[in-house]
């Protein structure tokens, strides 16, 4: 009865021990999601802060301490022009921040003057309250590191997002499917990106060289544009390119303008040229006479001597026409 009693015993102790490191590293855990983070200068003054914020991925609430609202309002007040007007944007900003409604900010009253200055005040409370530095700043990034305090670099977030290719860049990639148009050809990155390689269609199953022109970021994922590097089939690509200006041309001249112009290709109406009005011709002048006589042309009396022959060979002689004739011979 006694062994049962002690079973029973360490039973339970085992079950309390157990309940109570299970609530420890939960609320550990809760803790650690939760956590404080509070804004550098340089954070406000970038801006981007406004995009990480509006996305939802910050869940704890970010602390503004007022030494740092503090040195804005000094750099506006007091400093040259361009340090007065990124002053005065990384006041919009505070502002902006507080009107979102899915991130929570508090201006956190620690002073309005940091006598050893702003980033020794941002390592102090992050310490002070487990909390965690959002700052784009070298030096106070590698002050927190060396400090072991948990740091939000805006930069490194920005670096880890960029495009793994940019436009320019060359590889080789093998081409699995087809694209939308009938000349793409798509291939997939080692992370499962979709690549459309213009002109590339005769390429299928092929691994080729491309280049990479654009890139193009859409909610459903990410999606890059390339072009086959040395040109791939040029006659493929001229044609292509034919048919697709061809249909973009047509495409923009509406259905009313078409139908003339084929008609007027098939049977073209005559047009009216309208032919202006000469104005009479002068009369020729009349040509003096030479004071000379011209000799008589050899050629107009033959004809008329044959005519003359031939009309008295028509007409009948008579006795008087010998007559005459007789008589010219004596002359």
């Amino acid at each position: 009865m006694e062994l049962l009693i002690i079973l029973t015993l360490l039973v339970i102790a085992a079950e309390t021990s157990y309940l109570v490191v299970a609530q420890t590293v939960k609320l550990k855990h809760s803790k650690k999601q939760h956590m404080p983070i509070f804004v550098d200068t340089s954070v406000l003054i970038d801006g981007r802060i406004i995009a990480i914020a509006e996305s939802g991925f910050i869940t704890s609430t970010l602390f503004i301490p007022r030494t740092v609202v503090g040195e804005l309002q000094f750099l506006a007040d007091n400093a040259d022009s361009e340090k007065r007007t990124r002053a005065r944007h990384g006041l919009d900003i505070v502002k902006e921040l507080q009107a979102m409604s899915n991130v929570k900010v508090e201006i956190f009253n620690d002073g309005t003057k940091a006598e050893e200055g702003v980033d020794n005040q941002l390592l102090k409370l992050a310490k002070e309250y487990n909390g965690a530095i959002c700052t784009i700043d070298f030096n106070l990034n590698k002050v927190a590191q060396v400090e072991k305090i948990p740091v939000l670099n805006v930069n490194d977030l920005a670096k880890t997002l960029r495009m793994a290719y940019l436009p320019g860049e060359k590889i080789r990639l093998e081409l699995t499917q087809k694209g939308n148009d009938q000349h793409q050809a798509v291939g997939h990155l080692a992370d499962g990106t979709m690549v459309v390689v213009e002109h590339a269609n005769s390429q299928i199953g092929k691994t080729v060289e491309i280049e990479f022109i654009r890139a193009l970021q859409t909610a459903a994922g990410k999606m890059m544009f390339a072009r086959l590097v040395g040109g791939g089939d040029r006659d493929v690509i001229k044609k292509a390119a034919a048919q697709t200006k061809r249909a973009s041309v047509k495409a923009q001249l509406p259905a009313k303008i078409l139908k003339p112009v084929r008609r007027a290709r098939t049977q073209p109406e005559p047009v009216a040229i309208p032919v202006p009005e000469l104005a009479p011709a002068p009369l020729p002048k009349p040509q003096q006479q030479s004071r000379q006589p011209q000799a008589p042309r050899e050629t107009s009396a033959r004809p008329q001597a044959q005519k003359n022959a031939g009309r008295q060979n028509n007409r009948r002689r008579t006795p008087e026409d010998s007559l005459f004739e007789l008589l010219d011979k004596q002359e």
